[in-house]
C-alpha cells in the first residue's frame, strides 16, 4: 500500500490548459554526454562505483539547496516532483542523478570481492528497481518539458535501465532483449547527427550494448554462440558492460565447476599429481583456459597490453591454486602419501607459474626493444633506454635460476626434469649474452668506446656458446637460435663500429690537442677555448658532440675574482702618544686624613 502511494505521488500531473498565445519553453539536456563526463571524472574510469555514488549524493545535495527544494528541517516532509514542479532544467538533473545514484549503488554491490550473497542480491535488485522508477519519471517529464532529442535520449536511458534490471534478475530475456534493442536503435539514430564528440559517444554506447544483446539472444536460444565464445564479446570497456561481465563470469565459473568434476590430475614433466580439492581444480582450470589465449593461433594478433592483463589473471589463478594446496597441506594429517602428492602438486604449479613469469618478462622485453628501435621517431612516446633492457634481463636471469633450482630440487629425477634443467641453463646463457649486449650499448651511448668494444666481444662469445649448446639439445628452439644468430651478427657489426669511432675520436683528440698547443701564449692572457657568451657572433656549437659526454662551455662558473675599490681603513695610532693634563686639584680630598681623635673614634 505504501509503494502504491509513493508511486502515485511521483505520477505526472495532467497538463493544465494554457493560452494559445503562451509559448512553453522546452529544456535541452545532452543526457549521454552529461552522464559520460560525470562518470569518467568521478570514479568510473577505474570502476570505482562507491566514489561515483558519493559524487551523485553531493550533487543532489547541491541541487536541492540551490532549488530550495529541501524536504523540511528536522522532520522529513516528502515533496513530489510533478510536471508543475519542473520550472527549470535543474529539476530534470535532480531526477537523473537520483536514478544514477541508485544504479551506482547496485553496481557497487555487484562488485563485492566474492560476489553478492542472497541478502545483498535482494538489496541490489531493489536499488535497480529504484533506478528504473526514477528513469521512468525522467523519461515522462522529458517527453513533456524537454525537446525531442532530450526526450529520445531519456527513453533510451529508461530502456537501458529496464533491460539491466531484467538482466540481473535472470528472467524475461525476451523483454530485456527488446529494451536493449530499443536503446541501441535510439543511439544509432542519434549518432548520425550532432557534433563529432556526440557521434563518437553514441557509437561507443552502441558497442557497449551489443554484448548484452548477444547474450540475451544466447539465453533465448536464437544464437549459436558457445559459452567460451562469449568471453570474446566483452573486450569493449565501459560502465554499461559491468553487469554483463559479472553475469558472464558467473556463467564461466559454473561451466568450470562442471568441467572440473572430470579433472582428477595435473600433468607436468611426466609426473601426474592427483587433485582432490574442487577449488584447486577450478583455479587450475581457469588458468589453463586463459593460457589458450596467449598460446593459441591468434595470440600474435592480441595487443601487448591485453596480453599483459591475461598474464596477470593467470598469475592470480595459479596463486589461488597454491593457496588452496598449502591450506590442504596444513590440514592434512600424518599420511605421508597424501603429503607427497600435495608437495609435488605445489612444486608443479610453482614451476608452471615460473614459466609464465618468464614468458611475461619476455613480452616486456619485446615491447621495450620495439620502443628502443623507434625511439627517435615518436617524440611523444616515452624513450626506452638500454639500462631498462638490462634490468629486464636481470629479472629473466633471476627467474630462470629460481625455476632451475625448483626443478632440480628433489631426490628422484626423471629424464624430463634433467632435460628441462639443461634448457634452463641454455636460456640463462642466452639471457646473459643479451644482457651483456645492452650493457655495451649503454656504454656506447655514454661515449666509452673501449668498454663498449670489449663488452660487444664478450656478448658475441656468450651468444656463440649459447648457440652451440642449443644445437646440441633436442626440441623446438628455432626462435631462440634465430635470435642468438642475429645477436652474434649485431655484436660483430657494433664492435667494428665502436672500433672505428674510437680511432676517429682519438685522431680528432690529437688534432684538437695540437691546435690548442699552438694557440698557447706565454702571457697566459688568451684562453684556449672561449665561452658561448663571448662568441655570440660566431655560429659554433658550445655543447659538443652528442655521442660524447663533455661539459658545455656556455659561461664561466664560478665567475673569476675581480678587483674592486674599498673604503679606506682608519687606525687610531695617536692615542698612545697624547699627554693629558693633571686633574688632581679637581679631585675631592679625603676628610679622614684631617680628622681629630674623636673623629677617628666615632668616624
Amino acid at each position: 500500500m505504501g509503494k502504491e502511494n509513493q508511486a502515485s505521488a511521483m505520477e505526472i500531473d495532467a497538463p493544465k490548459s494554457t493560452n494559445s498565445d503562451q509559448i512553453v519553453p522546452k529544456f535541452s539536456i545532452n543526457v549521454l554526454q552529461l552522464l559520460k563526463s560525470a562518470q569518467m571524472q568521478h570514479g568510473l574510469r577505474h570502476g570505482d562505483y562507491a566514489r561515483y555514488r558519493r559524487y551523485c549524493t553531493a550533487r543532489l545535495r547541491r541541487l536541492y539547496k540551490s532549488l530550495k527544494f529541501t524536504h523540511g528541517r528536522g522532520k522529513y516532509a516528502k515533496r513530489a516532483i510533478t510536471e508543475s514542479t519542473v520550472t527549470e532544467v535543474r529539476f530534470l538533473h535532480l531526477i537523473l542523478y537520483t536514478a544514477e545514484r541508485a544504479w551506482s549503488h547496485a553496481m557497487e554491490k555487484r562488485q563485492l570481492p566474492n560476489g553478492p550473497n542472497a541478502r545483498q542480491r535482494i538489496y541490489l535488485i531493489g536499488r535497480l528497481r529504484k533506478a528504473v522508477k526514477w528513469a521512468t519519471l525522467f523519461s515522462q517529464l522529458c517527453a513533456i518539458k524537454a525537446d525531442s532529442r532530450t526526450s529520445l535520449e531519456a527513453e533510451a536511458y529508461e530502456s537501458y535501465m529496464r533491460g539491466s534490471l531484467l538482466f540481473e534478475q535472470d528472467q524475461n530475456w525476451d523483454v530485456a532483449l527488446k529494451h536493449f534493442k530499443s536503446a541501441r536503435a535510439v543511439y544509432e539514430e542519434l549518432g548520425k547527427y550532432g557534433d563529432l564528440d556526440n557521434q563518437v559517444l553514441c557509437r561507443e554506447r552502441v558497442e557497449e550494448l551489443e554484448p548484452s544483446i548477444r547474450y540475451c539472444l544466447h539465453k533465448i536460444g536464437q544464437s549459436n554462440l558457445q559459452a567460451s565464445e562469449l568471453l570474446q564479446i566483452g573486450d569493449v570497456e565501459g560502465p554499461a558492460l559491468d553487469l554483463f561481465k559479472a553475469k558472464l563470469e558467473a556463467v564461466m565459473a559454473e561451466a568450470r565447476s562442471q568441467q572440473a568434476a572430470s579433472m582428477t590430475e595435473f600433468l607436468w614433466l611426466g609426473h601426474r599429481f592427483p587433485i582432490s580439492n574442487a577449488k584447486t581444480r577450478v583455479a587450475i582450470l581457469k588458468a589453463q583456459e586463459l593460457e589458450k589465449d596467449i598460446h593459441g593461433t591468434q595470440a600474435d594478433s592480441i595487443p601487448a597490453d591485453k596480453r599483459l592483463v591475461i598474464f596477470d589473471k593467470i598469475f592470480s589463478a595459479y596463486h589461488e591454486a597454491r593457496g588452496y594446496i598449502r591450506a590442504d597441506l596444513a590440514t592434512t594429517g600424518s599420511t605421508e602419501s597424501v603429503k607427497d602428492d600435495l608437495n609435488g602438486l605445489d612444486k608443479a604449479v610453482s614451476a608452471v607459474l615460473g614459466e609464465r613469469t618468464i614468458e611475461r618478462n619476455l613480452l616486456l622485453v619485446k615491447v621495450a626493444k620495439s620502443k628502443l628501435a623507434k625511439r627517435h621517431d615518436d617524440k611523444n612516446e616515452k624513450v626506452t633506454k638500454p639500462e631498462e633492457l638490462v634490468r629486464l634481463y636481470d629479472l629473466l636471469l633471476q627467474n630462470t635460476a629460481d625455476l632451475s633450482d625448483l626443478v632440480s630440487s628433489g631426490r628422484d629425477k626423471k629424464p624430463e626434469e634433467v632435460s628441462f634443467a639443461e634448457v634452463c641453463s641454455c636460456k640463462s646463457l642466452a639471457f646473459r649474452a643479451q644482457r651483456c649486449f645492452y650493457v655495451a650499448k649503454s656504454y656506447s651511448v655514454a661515449g666509452k668506446r673501449a668498454e663498449a668494444y670489449a663488452l660487444y666481444g664478450r656478448a658475441r662469445n656468450l651468444a656463440d656458446d649459447a648457440l652451440r649448446k642449443f644445437q646440441m639439445l633436442d626440441g623446438d628452439n628455432k626462435i631462440l637460435m634465430k635470435e642468438l644468430e642475429d645477436l652474434y651478427n649485431e655484436c660483430r657489426s657494433n664492435s667494428c663500429i665502436e672500433h672505428a669511432l674510437g680511432i676517429m675520436e682519438e685522431k680528432r683528440t690529437q688534432e684538437n690537442l695540437s691546435e690548442k698547443i699552438s694557440n698557447i701564449s706565454l702571457t697566459g692572457t688568451e684562453r684556449l677555448e672561449k665561452f658561448l657568451l663571448e662568441k655570440l657572433d660566431v655560429y659554433e656549437s658550445a655543447v659538443g658532440d652528442s655521442n660524447v659526454k663533455c661539459t658545455p662551455r656556455i659561461a664561466g662558473f664560478p665567475p673569476a675574482f675581480q678587483a674592486i675599490s674599498r673604503n679606506p681603513i682608519v687606525l687610531d695610532l695617536a692615542y698612545n702618544m697624547i699627554e693629558f693634563p693633571s686633574i688632581e686639584n679637581r679631585m675631592k680630598k679625603d676628610r679622614k686624613a684631617k680628622g681629630g681623635f674623636m673623629s677617628r673614634i666615632f668616624g
